[in-house]
């Protein structure tokens, strides 16, 4: 198993996409600075992609990482990289498909794994993944997180105490609504496993499990079921690209569930997202919350009195990460980084998404979805 008896985190990054460029790469620089964490390696499937994440993490002032990929040489692939003594844990940020099988590797190679959300690309995948985990590694102490950034803002972090506290009274009732709009040839759509995905829902999985990530974070009770429809309404946004969904939370407290409605699509018309948002409705009052650029506003209103809005600046990448750096080093834990990441609440996720698609209007039981594994 990897150690860190340096006192600082050995990281490689497992994929070139992206997300890893303009968003890992900025939040390990940033708790590189602090002393955290060192970037020892980058991966990806082409050589050509990997040297350019390479030269991106030294223009933000890290080390130029030695760059592996897949080839048939013994020196340079990613088997070499998880032989490396001081790569004590990795961030995998693969397609989809391609991320349980890099998941088992790294683990069984003794390293501790930060994987992208989703989880795995449906509720069956997650539930073997996790099994495997529980039973073969983590009682090693290995330890492994899925990365769902939204579940780490602090912006919702903040909007779950303030429920949690009973500002706005029981809560009764919500919606969440994310509209966006990808066009064909955008940049998060031009990558050969978006344009032809092999996973069920298209970007509903992808992007939707951000919604979902942020009703159990700040829904006082998890959602137990659903109802809805799913459906295509452009063409190169398949399987599917808009779901609407009646949600039923459990019971709290004796209290009975609150009810609320999911609408969600990215076959939206330019400039459809202005209404996006979450919005909890509680018997003193509601909350809603909404994000811009670089900033989540918590908006709190109870009966007959002002509206008062809070701003919380975005990071959410950063706080996983460094929570996850600060896991695998036994440091003690931000309020809440003790509980990022939990692949349970990840599956969770996935769950909701697979019973929207599944749904055609009747009744899906999330909790039989899951079959008890969370």
């Amino acid at each position: 198993m990897s150690s860190t008896n340096t006192g600082t985190l050995g990281i490689a990054i497992l994929g070139a996409g992206l997300f890893a460029a303009e968003a890992h790469l900025p939040a390990l620089a940033s708790i590189a600075s602090k002393g955290q964490v060192e970037l020892k390696a980058v991966y990806s499937r082409s050589e050509k992609s990997a040297s350019v994440l390479a030269a991106q993490a030294a223009a933000l002032g890290l080390p130029a990482p030695p760059v592996y990929h897949d080839s048939a040489d013994a020196k340079t692939n990613l088997t070499a990289l998880l032989a490396r003594a001081d790569v004590h844990a990795v961030i995998v940020v693969l397609p989809i498909p391609a991320q349980p099988a890099v998941i088992r590797q790294a683990l069984a190679a003794g390293k501790h794994v930060l994987s992208e959300k989703p989880i795995a690309a449906d509720v069956a995948t997650g539930r073997t993944l996790i099994a495997e985990y529980e039973a073969q590694y983590k009682a090693k102490g290995l330890l492994w997180r899925v990365a769902e950034n939204f579940e780490a803002e602090a912006g919702h972090l903040a909007a779950r105490r303030l429920i949690s506290a009973g500002t706005i009274g029981r809560v009764v009732s919500f919606s969440a609504r994310t509209v966006g709009n990808v066009e064909k040839g955008s940049k998060w759509w031009s990558t050969s496993w978006r344009t032809v995905p092999e996973y069920q829902g298209g970007f509903l999985l992808d992007g939707g499990v951000h919604t979902a990530a942020i009703l159990r974070t700040v829904l006082p009770g998890r959602i137990t079921h659903l109802s809805g429809f799913a459906s295509l309404a452009r063409e190169h946004l398949g399987p599917h690209d808009t779901a609407h969904v009646i949600l039923k939370c459990a019971d709290v407290g004796g209290e009975e569930g609150a009810h609320g409605v999911l609408e969600l699509t990215f076959a939206g018309a330019p400039g459809s997202g202005a209404g996006n948002g979450v919005t909890v409705t509680g018997t003193k009052g509601w909350l809603h919350i909404t994000t811009g650029p670089g900033v989540i506003k918590i908006a709190v209103r109870l009966h007959e009195g002002e509206e008062e809005v809070t701003e919380y600046p975005t990071g959410g990448v950063e706080a996983e990460l460094a929570a996850f750096a600060t896991a695998v080093s036994g440091g003690k834990a931000e309020e809440g980084g003790d509980a990022l990441g939990d692949p349970f609440g990840a599956l969770r996720d996935v769950a909701l998404i697979e019973a929207a698609l599944r749904s055609g209007g009747g009744p899906v039981d999330l909790d039989a979805l899951l079959g008890g594994a969370c």
